[in-house]
């Protein structure tokens, strides 16, 4: 094994006279002196910058040719350099980009130049950055050390700036979201629920494919979750590809729009699932307070029974034993009882059935958007709403904890057998 020597530092006149260094990789010592003070991080940019612009001259080398060399096919010449800025860690730096042109007048473009101006990165760090809570105010601070000299001649780190980004930044993602091709997508359910929202009713899709993937697919305001909306927002889903002739379960939050929604744009193609936390909600809202806790048990324990019928009849019995006292209570109860034993029915697993016997999916979706904007005084108007719903909806693309099997009951349709009647074990008399 050779012998490692000992490691020296060399200053920048022994660096200039040393051979053995590339040209390539000699850096001036008492040009980066200073900035290697500040920090790792900013002698890092400092050499980041004089390697970029190496890059961008040795591509207007090797597109135009040497300097000062006389080619008898030359199709370029170079034109100075330009004053101009490139991304760097939520800031546009200053930068002198060396210029070309053909021939004929024409600007030839550089892709290293592009490649390090594209604001497309400075727009996605500032979409990061708001929806993970920071002010506007606040967004300079949060910037990464670069160096005195750097920062102090940085731009795009104002308030307004940063705004005008997460504006454009958000606007695409409500395009995104409300133009999305659905017809790839093998839906198997589809969770609509509407949540009032910064003063507005937001009407939200949320839809599960067979491999358990959540994609939220539309949303749409309204002052209530009335039919017009609910249809239109079915009917455009529809329009974008999403199919119900395989079969669809569509759970709903117990709207009785909604429900005449889906009747209208799916018929008898879809099967309706109705959520059974709102169905508590509703019962127990119409009781004493002493009695909400035990009908709230009750009422888990029927819609949690792994054997529909026996669910149902509980419900049911449930219902009698409350009209007397309580008759608007159990007409709440029996108001679509049945629709809310439909997952139950198909015969999947208790954990899956539980995952799509609720809205929790679609009303989690909006909840992590509504903690994000707490700190929002102001809502301009209904498009800002659906800007800032539709961001951080669209980074909630996760998968149902409980999705195994879910590719086995893609129709909905497919019911299981019938239950077998129990046998009687009274002994019979002689």
């Amino acid at each position: 094994m050779s012998k490692v020597t000992d490691v020296g530092v060399l200053d920048a006149a022994e660096v200039a006279a040393d051979p053995g260094v590339p040209e390539s990789v000699r850096v001036a010592l008492h040009d980066i002196a200073a900035t290697a003070r500040e920090g790792l991080l900013a002698l890092s940019v400092s050499v980041g910058l004089a390697v970029m612009s190496e890059m961008m001259q040795a591509e207007v080398t090797a597109r135009v040719g040497p300097k000062h060399a006389r080619l008898a096919e030359r199709t370029a010449r170079r034109h100075a350099a330009t004053d101009t800025s490139v991304v760097l860690g939520g800031r546009k730096v200053a930068v002198r980009r060396p210029r070309a042109r053909t021939l004929d007048g024409q600007e030839v473009a550089l892709e290293s130049f592009a490649a390090f101006a594209d604001d497309d990165q400075l727009d996605s760090l500032v979409f990061e950055r708001m929806l993970a809570g920071l002010a506007t105010r606040r967004h300079r601070a949060a910037n990464e050390p670069v160096g005195e000299a750097v920062e102090a001649a940085a731009r795009s780190t104002s308030k307004s700036a940063v705004s005008r980004r997460f504006v454009r930044a958000t606007a695409r993602e409500l395009d995104e979201l409300m133009s999305r091709d659905l017809s790839a997508l093998r839906v198997a359910a589809l969770m609509i629920d509407g949540i009032h929202f910064a003063q507005h009713c937001c009407v939200v899709a949320l839809a599960i494919s067979v491999d358990g993937t959540k994609t939220p697919v539309g949303l749409w305001l309204g002052d209530t979750e009335n039919k017009r909306v609910a249809t239109d927002l079915l009917a455009d889903l529809v329009a974008r590809g999403l199919t119900a002739d395989d079969g669809l379960l569509v759970v709903i939050d117990g709207a009785k729009a909604l429900r005449a929604a889906v009747d209208s744009v799916f018929g008898d193609q879809a099967l309706v699932q109705r959520c059974t936390l709102h169905k508590r909600r509703n019962v127990t809202d119409y009781l004493p307070r002493d009695q909400r806790a035990f009908v709230g048990r009750k009422l888990a324990a029927a819609f949690t029974d792994p054997d529909p019928d026996k669910g149902l009849r509980a419900a049911q019995t449930l219902a009698r034993s409350l009209e007397a006292k309580h008759p608007d209570a159990a007409a709440s109860l029996r108001e679509g009882l049945t629709e809310m034993f439909t997952v139950r029915r198909l015969g999947v697993s208790d954990r899956l059935a539980r995952s799509l016997s609720t809205t929790n999916a679609a009303e989690s979706m909006i909840s992590v958007a509504r903690d994000t904007t707490r700190r929002v005084k102001r809502w301009r108007d209904g498009t800002m709403v659906k800007r800032w719903v539709a961001a951080r909806a669209a980074q909630r693309r996760t998968q149902l904890p409980a999705h195994q099997g879910l590719h086995r009951h893609a129709d909905p349709r497919r019911r299981p057998p019938p239950p077998r009647p129990r046998r009687c074990h009274t002994r019979l008399r002689r």
